[in-house]
């Protein structure tokens, strides 16, 4: 009987709970105090560690509780149910976008889209850039460490093309920031 209230449970929540993860903590609240899985306090704190852990947040509370209510099939079932609508969902709109992508209108809309989500990208990355240059503090200044690690990892994203014959990996982008990072503000 648990197994079935698990899948059941999480389902609901899995098919009702819109607007994201913090959308959904009231619908999850309600059908695990409702099912007396958790106390609301424990639901408190694992919403914490939920979201300081990899992954959506529903996910990781529908296989903690089915994991402490009925082990490694209930953390199954409950996960399974919590993602198995979405995954419909997005099984239908494949579908009907796969036969959408070839109208011709569709197409010439994504072609006016592809410039305007780029400016968006772009726009993201230049402010981000910007934001992590200027220091935090009282008074707002120009952090230089900062700026010479983004026109070095510039640098080597731009140079790495020519000289390797492929773009460097986002990955090694990232490690090697990382170790700027530590060069530069650990010292």
């Amino acid at each position: 009987m648990i197994y079935l209230d698990l899948f059941l449970g999480f389902l609901r929540v899995g098919c009702f709970a819109f607007g994201g993860a913090y959308g959904a903590i009231p619908l999850i609240r309600d059908v695990v105090l409702s099912y007396g899985w958790l106390s609301d306090e424990a639901l408190t704190y694992m919403i914490a560690v939920s979201e300081s852990t990899p992954g959506p947040i529903m996910v990781n509370l529908a296989t903690y509780v089915g994991s402490s209510q009925a082990g490694l099939l209930g953390a199954v079932l409950a996960t399974l149910a919590v993602v198995l609508p979405s995954f419909i969902i997005i099984l239908l709109v494949m579908a009907a976008l796969k036969t959408l992508l070839k109208n011709k209108y569709v197409q010439a809309v994504l072609k006016g889209l592809k410039p305007c989500i780029i400016g968006i990208i772009l726009a993201t990355g230049v402010y981000m850039t910007a934001a992590n240059c200027i220091s935090r503090t009282i008074e707002n200044h120009f952090d230089v460490r900062a700026a010479i690690i983004t026109i070095i990892l510039a640098a080597i994203m731009w140079g790495s093309k020519p000289i390797l014959k492929k773009k460097i990996s986002p990955i090694m982008l990232i490690v090697v920031s990382a170790g700027l990072g530590i060069i530069v503000y650990g010292i």
